[in-house]
């Protein structure tokens, strides 16, 4: 089952995240098939993430399920991506 989510990155006082594509049986740091883009939630700026809502459409299609954080983002962020995802379900 494939699964969009965070990956975590960055040392302890500065987390980044990547949202991901991979496979739901592998570890939340671990091999994933595509990097969809990132999220940096200690930025001050407005923007402070950037996902690539092209590839985001191609694996909802595919079948690939958002978790509740990455879907509150894709939500925010990439609202065609979000789209897509309501006509699907």
């Amino acid at each position: 089952m494939l699964k969009i989510r965070f990956r975590q990155q960055g040392s302890r006082n500065s987390k980044t995240y990547r949202l991901v594509a991979t496979d739901s049986r592998s570890p939340r740091d671990g091999k994933y098939l595509e990097n969809l883009g990132w999220y940096l939630p200690q930025s001050p700026e407005e923007k402070n993430a950037e996902l690539n809502e092209e590839r985001l459409c191609y694996w909802i299609e595919q079948g690939a399920v958002l978790t509740e954080k990455a879907k509150s983002l894709v939500k925010r962020y990439a609202p065609k991506a979000y789209k897509t995802l309501r006509e699907k379900a």
